[in-house]
C-alpha cells in the first residue's frame, strides 16, 4: 500500500479479529491493492466471507487451508490432520508473501495455530522476517495462553515485539452468554 510494510496484529478475547482484517481488505481493494487471506483454522464450516470474497476478486483471494476448529464437539479430524493442514497453510503463506503479487497478506487465526501447537512460533517469526519490506502482513487470533502457559506467554510477547500495530479486542458483553446462538451474517 506504499511505503514501509507493517506487521499488524488483531488479537484479544473479544469478537472482531477476522472482521477487522476483512475491513482492511475492503479498504485495500478500494485502492486496487492485491490482498490474500489464508485461513489457518477455519475450514469445515461455511462462512459468509467465503461468498463475499468472490465479489472482491481478482483483487482479493481467500484461501481456506484449515481443517476446521480443533477439538470442538463436531471435530472428527485427527490432530495430525490439523497439524498437516496448518503446516500446508504455512507453505502457502510463504509462497504468497514472497510472490510479489500482493500488497497485503493476512494470516487469519495464525495466533490460534501457535496456541494449539499446530505451527511453531519460530516458523511464524521466520515468515514475518522474510516478508518483503513493502508488504503489509496481518496476523489474527487471540494470543492469550492455552496449554503450556510459559511457551504461549513467550509467543505472545515475541509476536507483539515484532509487530508495528497491535489491536486487542476485549469482550465486554456477548449474546452467547444470554443463550443467543451465533447469527448468520453477524458471527459467520
Amino acid at each position: 500500500m506504499g511505503g514501509k510494510g507493517l506487521v499488524i496484529v488483531y488479537t484479544g478475547g473479544g469478537k472482531g479479529k477476522t472482521s477487522a482484517a476483512l475491513g482492511l481488505v475492503l479498504r485495500a481493494v478500494g485502492y486496487n491493492h492485491k490482498v490474500c487471506m489464508i485461513q489457518f483454522v477455519k475450514g469445515s464450516w461455511h462462512y459468509g466471507e467465503l461468498d463475499s470474497a468472490k465479489r472482491l476478486e481478482p483483487e482479493f483471494e481467500l484461501i481456506t487451508a484449515g481443517k476446521g476448529f480443533v477439538g470442538i464437539i463436531d471435530d472428527k479430524s485427527p490432530r495430525e490432520d490439523h497439524v498437516k493442514a496448518a503446516n500446508d497453510a504455512l507453505t502457502i503463506s510463504k509462497e504468497k508473501i514472497l510472490s510479489g503479487k500482493y500488497d497485503v497478506v493476512i494470516l487469519d487465526e495464525i495466533n490460534y495455530a501457535i496456541q494449539l501447537e499446530l505451527v511453531t512460533l519460530n516458523d511464524v517469526l521466520e515468515i514475518i522476517k522474510s516478508k518483503p519490506d513493502e508488504l503489509d502482513l496481518v496476523l489474527t487470533g487471540n494470543l492469550c495462553p492455552l496449554g503450556n502457559v510459559d511457551v504461549q506467554s513467550t509467543a505472545a510477547e515475541k509476536i507483539i515485539e515484532v509487530a508495528d500495530l497491535v489491536t486487542e479486542m476485549k469482550e465486554v458483553k456477548h449474546p452467547f452468554k444470554s443463550g443467543i446462538k451465533a447469527k448468520k451474517g453477524i458471527d459467520f
